[in-house]
């Protein structure tokens, strides 16, 4: 009674929201299955399958100073992650993953009516953090190879348009993004935060052009290529106008003492990290191989560690539920370009093995 009663006091813009709908959790569906959830074979969130540096591990069992809170200047972790990334210090700010990190850009930049332009489909937590500043969201729609028309984004901005989202590699398609296209995009004067989650695996990075664009921000995050999706930690490279606003917003204490250890323990290790991105990369290029033999599936090129297949002349989300009831958890989209799509991580051979053998008999 009293949730009823209280309901009405909650923001219009929050009670019209539809809940974001995250991947699904293995323990639950090992119980629904009766198996061990070591059988489940999880290619759903785009998860390093190899796991952390074993440095991690050792940080954690000698960190300690849990009773204490985590130094809120991040100070000796924005040091080795500048090092790493090849720019100034005083451009990081880590965050409680990158997802943290999109939520204060979109806090200092987003007033209600401001402009997101989405370049759709893409990760849809941009529009979706969106919509909790009563922000309006532009679809940029990608062309048929799934590229960014800088020229489109042109002509449906506006004076309010105050933030673009670039993901570099694109999730859930894979592709890049050429330059060219971030430089045009840089020309329209909004803030252009370029989603790096996936650098590592394609390469490439623009994180060094923050130095000399001020409307540039690089977002990079720890879970994908260093196995730790578990501790949230990611960063921001940003222009030093914008870091001095963003500083404000950021809560002082938001990277827990586990995850910045975690986050000095695996710049500490690069070279184990590096021979496992390299697993991960040759077995994406046999994973697209083998998906390019079934008959009903249609994959597409990436630089990510995930493939986007389109499902030819058969249901994809009832693909997706029948490799649930074997146990696969793939990823499928209510996208109205991507609804005959599913999107499955890049596993070690072995998953791609059960994941083969599940497609052929389907």
């Amino acid at each position: 009674m009293q949730s009823e009663l209280r309901s009405p006091l909650v923001r219009q813009t929050v009670r019209e929201m539809e809940a974001y709908a995250p991947p699904e959790d293995p323990q639950r569906l090992a119980r629904v299955l009766g198996v061990p959830v070591e059988q489940i074979v999880k290619l759903d969130a785009n998860e390093n399958p190899y796991g952390c540096s074993p440095r991690v591990a050792e940080a954690l069992g000698q960190c300690g100073g849990y009773h204490l809170y985590p130094d809120p200047d991040q100070e000796e972790a924005r040091h080795l992650v500048a090092a790493y990334a090849g720019v100034e210090p005083a451009q990081v700010m880590l965050g409680n993953g990158s997802d943290e990190l999109i939520d204060l850009l979109m806090r200092a930049l987003l007033d209600p009516g401001d402009e997101l332009l989405d370049f759709s489909p893409s990760f849809a937590m941009y529009a979706f953090n969106a919509q909790h500043y009563a922000a309006r969201v532009v679809e940029v729609p990608r062309d048929e190879a799934f590229d960014i028309d800088p020229e489109l984004a042109f002509r449906v901005a506006s004076l309010r348009t105050r933030l673009a989202l670039v993901a570099a590699p694109n999730n859930p398609t894979g592709n890049p993004v050429r330059p060219e296209v971030l430089e045009r995009l840089l020309e329209g004067g909004w803030i252009v935060a370029v989603d790096e989650a996936y650098a590592e695996f394609c390469g490439t990075s623009f994180a060094p052009l923050v130095r000399e664009r001020e409307n540039l921000v690089a977002l990079r995050t720890f879970s994908k290529w260093a196995g730790l999706a578990g501790l949230r930690v990611g960063y921001a490279i940003l222009p030093q106008g914008l870091a001095a606003h963003l500083w404000k917003l950021k809560p002082p204490f938001n990277v827990n003492v586990a995850a910045l250890a975690a986050a000095k323990a695996t710049l500490g290790d690069l070279d184990y990290l590096r021979a496992n991105i390299a697993r991960i990369v040759a077995e994406r290029d046999r994973l697209i191989a083998a998906l390019a033999g079934v008959p009903y599936l249609r994959p597409y090129p990436s630089e990510g560690n995930f493939v986007l297949c389109r499902v030819v002349g058969r249901d994809a989300f009832q693909l997706r539920q029948a490799l649930v009831q074997r146990g696969i958890l793939i990823r499928h989209y209510r996208h109205p370009r991507l609804r005959d799509c599913i999107r499955i991580s890049v596993g070690r051979p072995q998953d791609t093995e059960a994941l083969l053998a599940a497609l052929s008999s389907w």
